[in-house]
């Protein structure tokens, strides 16, 4: 199957009728859990800012995991030469920079009213700043550099060395003194979130994965079409 759809061709004419049921999904999920976050309770401390965690904490999540598909992808373009994989890390990196970039932003105005900060310089919120600053790198490098080839090498490169950063995050809350809580869903015992709370959650990260696999699908999809217009050019252009 894996190999089936490694032609782009089979992959687009594959994926492409999925793209409209996904957006549908990825509208009801939204919906869904924008109701469930506003009619769950407020919390005893911190009382209608903890809504912020809803857009907040599934932002974090997919900007970890994007990154971690961007990095898989690109071992697979840079050892195995794979037909799609340097195009999905590209088309994934743009996807990944804005949710990071949205949670950095939530979690400032979140920190601000429960920390009495817009940042701070801890461990979680610099290692995911770095984060954002490897997918810009990534997105620039792939820019400057006009030779495909070359720049899917060093785009690969640079973003299999940023996958060191992935660990930093997630542990960085116990390796260091910090802000952020520690673990609290997935932990011995069951997670430390009431109910009432964890299920609008749990709707919101299924909202974000939807939405964030339609965008990869029609990101990888414009992807490929511009490299077949850049390889047509170039071979009317040797004619």
């Amino acid at each position: 199957m894996i190999n089936f759809l490694a032609n782009p061709e089979r992959f687009t004419r594959v994926t492409r009728p999925l793209r409209p049921w996904l957006a549908g999904l990825s509208a009801l999920l939204f919906a869904w859990g924008l109701y469930l976050c506003f009619a769950s309770p407020e919390d005893y401390q911190q009382g209608d800012t903890v809504r912020i965690m809803y857009i907040h904490v599934p932002a974090a999540w997919m900007g970890l995991l994007i990154y971690a598909a961007m990095g898989i992808a690109s071992f697979f373009g840079l050892i195995f030469r794979h037909a799609l994989a340097d195009a999905a890390a590209k088309a994934l990196a743009p996807i990944g920079a804005v949710f990071t970039a949205l949670a950095l932003i939530t979690g400032s105005l979140w920190g601000k009213p429960m920390w009495g900060t817009w940042w701070q310089w801890d461990g979680r919120m610099t290692s995911v700043l770095v984060l954002f600053l490897f997918y810009i790198g990534y997105i620039a490098l792939h820019a400057s550099i006009e030779d495909e080839m070359r720049a899917a090498k060093s785009t690969a490169i640079l973003a299999l060395v940023g996958l060191v950063n992935l660990p930093i995050i997630k542990f960085s809350v116990e390796w260091w003194n910090s802000l952020h809580q520690g673990e609290s869903i997935f932990v011995k015992g069951g997670p430390t979130i009431a109910a009432s709370m964890l299920w609008p959650l749990f709707v919101m990260v299924a909202a974000y994965h939807v939405l964030a696999i339609w965008l990869f699908l029609v990101r990888l999809d414009s992807e490929i079409l511009a490299r077949k217009y850049r390889a047509l050019r170039a071979r009317l252009s040797f004619n």
